[in-house]
């Protein structure tokens, strides 16, 4: 199996080079940054490895071991990321209405031949599944069966990450559309973090009666992970003051609008680590040995967050590749990252944007 074999999206497919860059670890340094909190500590010596450039605003990144592809936001492809470097086209999803925050988002797999995929559709934002067939470099992908159609959507906070929990049930994360209030009305899916079985189904066991509602009172959850002891966690976008790392239970409220980042009164449930929005913007998260990893897009780094001491964290890639939007557990015990510089709010560099693959640092 080569590290990086992958999977596939739909309808026609073709092969494109992608002018990819040296195969060798590139050094970085992490030059020190005001605002940090306490605790925090810059990371010296991290090297890095392009294995695809030349992304077109990628947002999510899915692995099934032998399969690993590579959403983008605003053309609606799901790329496949060869050994060689080489990106290939797999399929482009259909009816997918572009703008903003809009388009192609989250991608997630229940099974190597079991797609999910949340994108913004002609009713609003959607949950679809595809069948995966072919192989490596070949996979084709069926027309999409939709699960959850009409989410809340908008020009911004669309939320959009998938992702299977260790109970096997689906979980994804929707903005609440620049509708703060409907964060809090229990009726709405907007500004939630929902659950569902893998057929679209609403699981018995939901905090909710007949209800995807999971988790609400989020203002626009982009990340979503769970430890080994089972404990999920979710970053969420603030609005002019604090960005969140929350700890997530059933049926619980997260407090947005009422309160950003730690309200202190006992009503809502605070965040576990909180940084400012200039500093931040988290993203996607990942989790290796009790350490979450955290991509920041107006941050431009990476953080290492300590889950049993969330204030001690270490930074990496500091300003050194632009924003961060998606990171996750790579096959061979790696980080994989996704910068995110072409999306209309980035500085494009002469390789962006770029899918990389790292060790995890942690935060000794």
């Amino acid at each position: 199996m080569g590290l990086l074999a992958a999977g596939a999206l739909a309808l026609a497919s073709c092969s494109t080079p992608n002018n990819p860059a040296p195969a060798g670890p590139v050094p970085t340094s992490d030059a020190p940054t005001s605002g940090s909190p306490s605790g925090a500590e810059n990371t010296q010596g991290a090297s890095f490895q392009t294995l695809a450039s030349n992304l077109n605003a990628p947002w999510s990144v899915a692995d099934a071991g032998d399969a690993l592809l590579v959403s983008e936001r605003d053309s609606g492809r799901v790329l496949e990321i060869l050994d060689s470097g080489a990106v290939r086209e797999v399929g482009r999803l259909p009816d997918v209405d572009f703008g903003g925050e809009g388009g192609l988002l989250g991608l997630a797999f229940k099974t190597p031949d079991r797609l999910y995929a949340y994108s913004t559709g002609p009713n609003g934002n959607r949950i679809q599944r595809f069948t995966l067939a072919g192989a490596v470099g070949s996979y084709s992908l069926s027309e999409p069966r939709t699960l959850l159609d009409g989410l809340p959507s908008a020009s911004n906070h669309n939320g959009g990450r998938l992702a299977f929990g260790p109970d096997g049930m689906l979980y994804a994360s929707v903005g609440d559309a620049a509708r703060p209030a409907s964060a809090q009305d229990l009726g709405s899916l907007g500004g939630k973090i929902l659950r569902m079985d893998a057929e679209g189904g609403v699981p018995a066991d939901n905090p909710f009666p007949d209800s995807y509602v999971y988790s609400y009172g989020h203002r626009n959850v982009q990340g979503l992970a769970w430890d080994a002891d089972g404990a999920m966690y979710a970053s969420e976008f603030g609005q002019n003051t604090w960005d969140e790392l929350n700890k997530i239970t059933a049926g619980g409220n997260y407090g947005w609008p009422e309160v950003e980042g730690t309200g202190g009164t006992g009503e809502f449930t605070d965040p576990v680590a909180q940084w400012s929005t200039d500093q931040a913007s988290p993203s996607g998260i990942a989790i290796i040995d009790s350490v979450l990893y955290l991509a920041n897009l107006r941050g431009q780094r990476l953080r290492a967050v300590q889950l049993d001491d969330p204030e001690k964290q270490r930074e990496l890639l500091v300003n050194e590749l632009g924003r961060l939007r998606d990171v996750v557990p790579g096959p061979d015990g790696r980080l994989l990252v996704l910068t995110n510089n072409t999306d209309g709010r980035g500085d494009p560099g002469p390789q962006d944007d770029r899918l990389i693959s790292l060790p995890p640092s942690g935060t000794g």
